[in-house]
């Protein structure tokens, strides 16, 4: 695969355009509240644009041995959790790197892995008409449950809900038979009692929170701060609630509510609409070609993490669905999240920019095997 300036032709510059004023947003808020954060966020940053450049380059449809084996790696690296990770609020989801003192999830190196895996296999074998059947939905179900059933123990429960609503989403998206989804809704229904009764205590309580009329402290501090900013927002010595760290984990899971107190109403409009158009973007990568279902993956998964991610991060913090340890993609603090989305933006634009130099290098092989 050699690197030319018609690669260049094909790179989609849209994209960084939509994510780059996330990421100054995230880093000027995360600096403003703790400078030691905002250090780390730059760290993190280049970081993620050597994985951005790193995965570009690499030739991955060429590459099914490797996808396999980064999709059970992980799946070691999360047993390994298990046994090793650190403990944090009753929580054991982190390895921490050795020498370095980082920590990672690897329950988010798992989400790009997933991805892989899936766009792998339904290249292999896309879905004939009237979708998959029983089987081969039975085949990607096993990959995306095995996953799922490791993040859920840790326990990880936002985390592991979106890893289940991405796996499923893009295979309604690709197409499964009707009659399996009905299958499985009846299935969900009758077996939801049972899988509430096994619940973690905490998570219970969230559930219980957010059905109750009364919110929990974090959900009334970070609805107090959301309407605390008013139509333009505040100046950074009146944002109180942040000041006087009544908002919990401002610069996390509740960088939302942080965001509109010094943004405002007018503010939030503006991020709602960076989001929409990021989300709608990143779909239409996945229809430029129809027979391409290995871009088709990324792009429906990408799009659909960034779209479930956003939606329930800023839904909770208002009070809308239950909290759980879901971050807004590409603005709340941490490595983990910020280093997996720039592996999938990577994947996107390797796809789109090489994408003519495979079939040019494929039709050129053919030509000179079989001459003139």
């Amino acid at each position: 695969m050699r690197f030319n300036k018609n690669i260049l032709s094909s790179f989609d510059f849209t994209l960084p355009l939509l994510v780059i004023p996330l990421v100054l947003l995230s880093w000027f808020l995360i600096n403003e509240n703790n400078a030691f954060l905002g250090d780390k966020v730059l760290i993190y940053v280049f970081v993620g644009i050597l994985v951005f450049v790193v995965t570009f380059l690499l030739p991955i449809k060429r590459m099914s041995w490797a996808i396999v084996i980064f999709y059970w790696i992980n799946i070691v690296l999360l047993v390994a959790v298990d046994f090793f990770g650190d403990v944090r609020l009753g929580a054991q989801r982190w390895l921490e790197i050795p020498f370095v003192h980082f920590t990672f999830q690897p329950s988010e190196t798992m989400k790009p892995a997933l991805i892989l895996m899936l766009a792998h296999l339904i290249a292999k074998n896309p879905p004939k008409g009237g979708g998959y059947k029983f089987f081969s939905f039975l085949k990607f179900s096993w990959y995306i449950l095995l996953p799922f059933v490791l993040i859920l123990k840790q326990p990880d429960l936002g985390t592991a809900l979106v890893l289940l609503i991405m796996g499923f989403g893009v295979l309604f998206l690709i197409g499964v038979n009707y009659k399996i989804w009905l299958t499985l809704l009846v299935g969900f229904c009758l077996l939801s009692p049972i899988l509430y009764a096994n619940l973690h205590d905490y998570q219970k309580k969230r559930i219980e929170d957010f059905i109750s009329k009364e919110p929990d402290y974090q959900v009334r501090q970070s609805i107090i701060a959301v309407g605390a900013g008013g139509l333009d927002g505040k100046e950074k010595e009146e944002a109180t609630q942040t000041i006087y760290r009544f908002l919990p984990i401002a610069t996390s899971d509740f960088i939302f509510p942080y965001f509109a107190e010094r943004f405002g109403f007018l503010g939030i409009i503006g991020l709602f609409i960076l989001y929409a158009f990021l989300i709608f973007h990143i779909f239409s990568m996945g229809s430029i070609d129809a027979k391409d279902y290995f871009l088709r993956v990324i792009a429906y998964c990408a799009g659909l993490l960034v779209f479930v991610y956003s939606g329930v991060n800023i839904a909770m913090t208002i009070g809308l669905a239950p909290v759980v340890g879901i971050p807004l993609p590409l603005f709340s603090y941490g490595g983990s999240s910020f280093i997996t989305f720039m592996i999938l933006f990577g994947l996107l634009e390797h796809l789109l920019a090489f994408k003519n130099n495979f079939v040019y290098n494929y039709a050129s092989k053919n030509f000179l095997k079989k001459g003139p």
